[in-house]
Order: structure tokens, then C-alpha cells, then sequence
């Protein structure tokens, strides 16, 4: 114990750091300063961390996070609250929550805007909640928010093996409409099989425009949702329904294409894209609680539920982003503390 009038000591917490870009080897267990709940904002004791492609690109040093936000890497995150800034009404100490992250999820302790805050939903186990936010939150704000997918209508979720595809999978289905996916592997389609896709692509043998025409008579894809970018870019017009909508939100297969604004403009249709990540905290506010409202509902009923293909230990974090880059997972991987 220090004597009277001695400077208390600063607590250091586990984290995994980037301290230069690199390979899955470049991430780094180290200590960090404690995170404090400053007015407006919860430490949250972390149970369990999500892996997403956004960390990858992180630890390459491609996508720095937004000012203010920590440098080390996680989007989100399950724990139990360990204290409470000012200003912050609705949720206590000691209550098991998961939250949407700017950055830091990656250690035993972050802090969070209260606004990004949910709880866990009733029926979802403390560790396996941690699979939710981002990937609800990603899927709710550009599939639904923004590309207004209605009822009968068919949703093509490219990547339907990943956390986001496994999502909206059963959030389309949720809402009455169709889903095609497209995945690498037969294992993975049988998976989206099972959550309710019905057009199944896999892409490395069969072509997705054509296949998803023929599953539609002709029609196409009312609602595109895209993590691979320029690479997909003409041929998302191509499978594209008359007023159809493509949302990209990840660029996988670059950044540049060639776009034909001739056909995009006879079918009517709308390119859009988006980031969460750096939104003002305004908006993801908005955001989760939309999904609060409306998502959360749905999970705890059961017909949407989190898909975890494997819990990992904190320390082992860049075998987690070894399993990601071989895209040999389904569903979500896991960091537990």
C-alpha cells in the first residue's frame, strides 16, 4: 500500500497492440493504462471480443481508427459494466451489456460512448453476445436503414459464410424477404442453407449474375449487399432488378472499377456506400438504437441468433486473424480475455 499522500498506482490492463503493420504475427499482448468512464461513456469489463475483416485491415495499416478512438484494434464487444461516467442514465454496474465500438475491444477493459451500449439480449449467452453488435448493427443500417429491403423481395449477400452474411441471412428472412448468397465452399453453403438462403453461389465454379437471373426469372437482385467492391462492381449492376439497390461496404477486391452509368441508369437503380466505423457517435447512436428496437426483439425470440465458429483466447489473437484472412471460418470468431 503506498503512505499517506503517495500517488496511487495506475492499474494496467491486458491488450492486444499493433505496434507496426504486419501479419497476423504483428499483433502484440501488452499492458495498457486502465480506461476510465469519462461524462457520457462505461468501462466495460470485456467477456469476449469479436474478430472482424476491419481489425485485418487495421493490423496492415490500412485503416487507421478515427480520431479520438483507441489505436488498438475490436469493434465490439460482451462484458459486464464496471463503471459509469457522468451524465450516463439506464445502465448500472454489474450489468452484463455488448457494445459497438470505435476501437480497443481487443483487452480486459474499454470504454464505451453509453450511447453504443445494449444490452444483452434475453436468451444469448454472455461470451457468444459479443457476435452481435457489429454485425447487427452493419447489416440494420445498410440493408434495412438505407436500402429499404421490403417484404418478397431478394436480398444477395456476398460472403453469406461470414459474420455479416450469417446476419442478414436471418434478418432478410425475418422480414419476408428472399436471400442469395454467394460463398467459397460447399460447407459454407449448406450453412446459409440452413439459415434460410435459398439461391446458393458458389462463386470460385458458378456465376452469380446468371444464377441469380435464373432463380428470379429474369428479375435479378432487388438489394445487393457487397464487401468485395471494384471487383464486383459491373457484374452487381449486371444481376441488379429494376430499381434495385447495391450497398457496398467493404473492399475486398479493390478499391477502382469501371462503372456503366447506362445500365444503372435504365434499371433505375442505386450504388451506395458506407462506413460505420467512422460515423459521428450521433449516428451510431441512431444506429443501435434502431436495433435495439428492432433486431434485439428477433434475437431474443430466437429466429436470429448469433453464429460463433470459434472462441479463442485473448493471447491467441493472431491465429484468430490467420483463420479470417484463409476465409476458412463461419460465422464469427471470438477473443475471450
Amino acid at each position: 500500500m503506498p503512505g499517506a499522500g503517495a500517488a496511487p498506482t495506475l492499474r494496467c490492463v491486458r491488450a492486444i497492440t499493433v505496434p507496426s503493420p504486419g501479419g497476423p504475427d504483428a499483433l502484440v499482448l501488452a499492458e495498457l493504462p486502465d480506461p476510465v468512464a469519462t461524462p457520457g461513456t462505461v468501462v466495460v469489463r470485456v467477456a469476449a471480443a469479436g474478430v472482424n475483416r476491419a481489425d485485418v485491415l487495421q493490423r496492415q495499416g490500412h485503416y487507421p481508427p478515427p480520431p479520438g478512438a483507441p489505436e488498438h484494434p475490436g469493434l465490439e464487444v460482451s462484458g459486464t459494466v464496471e463503471a459509469v461516467g457522468e451524465g450516463v442514465g439506464g445502465i448500472a454496474v454489474g450489468q452484463e451489456v455488448c457494445a459497438l465500438l470505435d476501437g480497443g475491444g481487443y483487452a480486459e477493459f474499454v470504454a464505451v460512448p453509453a450511447g453504443q451500449v445494449l444490452p444483452v439480449p434475453a436468451g444469448v449467452g454472455l461470451v457468444e453476445a459479443a457476435a452481435l453488435p457489429e454485425t447487427a448493427c452493419t447489416v440494420w443500417s445498410n440493408v434495412f436503414m438505407l436500402a429499404g429491403l421490403r417484404p418478397g423481395e431478394l436480398l444477395l449477400v456476398h460472403g453469406g459464410g461470414s459474420g455479416i452474411g450469417t446476419a442478414a441471412i436471418q434478418l432478410a428472412r425475418c422480414a419476408g424477404a428472399r436471400v442469395a448468397v454467394t460463398a467459397g465452399s460447399a460447407a459454407k453453403l449448406q450453412r446459409c442453407a440452413e439459415l434460410g438462403a435459398e439461391v446458393l453461389v458458389n462463386y470460385r465454379e458458378q456465376d452469380f449474375v446468371a444464377e441469380v437471373r435464373e432463380a428470379t426469372g429474369g428479375r435479378g437482385a432487388d438489394v445487393v449487399l457487397d464487401v468485395v467492391g471494384a471487383k464486383y462492381l459491373q457484374r452487381n449492376v449486371e444481376v441488379l432488378a429494376p430499381n434495385g439497390r447495391i450497398v457496398v461496404i467493404g473492399l475486398q477486391g479493390g478499391t477502382r472499377g469501371e462503372l456503366d452509368l447506362g445500365r444503372l441508369l435504365a434499371k433505375r437503380g442505386a450504388l451506395l456506400a458506407t462506413s460505420l466505423r467512422a460515423r459521428p457517435a450521433e449516428e451510431k447512436a441512431a444506429i443501435v438504437a434502431s436495433v435495439a428496437e428492432h433486431v434485439w426483439p428477433l434475437v431474443a425470440a430466437g429466429r436470429v441468433r448469433p453464429v460463433v465458429h470459434e472462441v479463442l483466447p485473448l493471447a491467441e489473437a493472431a491465429r484468430a486473424h490467420a483463420v479470417m484472412e484463409e476465409s476458412s471460418h463461419t460465422g464469427k470468431l471470438l477473443l475471450v480475455p
